[in-house]
């Protein structure tokens, strides 16, 4: 599994990254702007994400904004729905105007902080994601 963790607080960044490291590759940037990069520059290379953890409260650009032009830009290149990376909003804010308006620009669910690993698993299977990370096996 590829997955990109966005989130533009330090602490929060490399917990998540960590914990996700546990399930897979993983890709960090700190910010809405350096998420669609590292998610355009993905695609073009032929290595989509598999999923994205979206922090939603962020300077410049939050994470419903960032979420909204990420699903331009699938569309924009005929990317098949069933193709599009999961997101999991991430958030301090559990109240449900903030829950609805992440679920309306099109996250498939949302982690509300603090988080642990415990809570990521059982989020990441209730999307039907693979948590084995793949064994490699050495070349002899």
């Amino acid at each position: 599994m590829r997955v990109l963790v966005v989130d533009d607080e330090l602490v929060s960044r490399k917990k998540m990254e960590i914990i996700m490291r546990t399930f897979g590759e993983c890709v960090a940037v700190d910010s809405g702007k350096a998420a669609i990069a590292a998610y355009a520059d993905a695609i073009v290379k032929g290595k989509s994400f598999d999923l994205i953890t979206l922090d939603v409260s962020m300077p410049e650009m939050d994470g419903t904004e960032v979420l909204y032009e990420i699903r331009k830009i699938e569309k924009r290149r005929n990317i098949p729905r069933g193709s599009w990376p999961k997101v999991i909003m991430v958030t301090a804010q559990s109240d449900k105007e903030t829950v609805t308006l992440c679920i309306q620009v099109g996250c498939d669910s949302y982690i509300t902080k603090p988080f642990d690993r415990a809570i990521v698993a059982k989020k990441l299977v209730e999307l039907g994601m693979n948590t084995q990370k793949p064994v490699r096996k050495s070349i002899r």
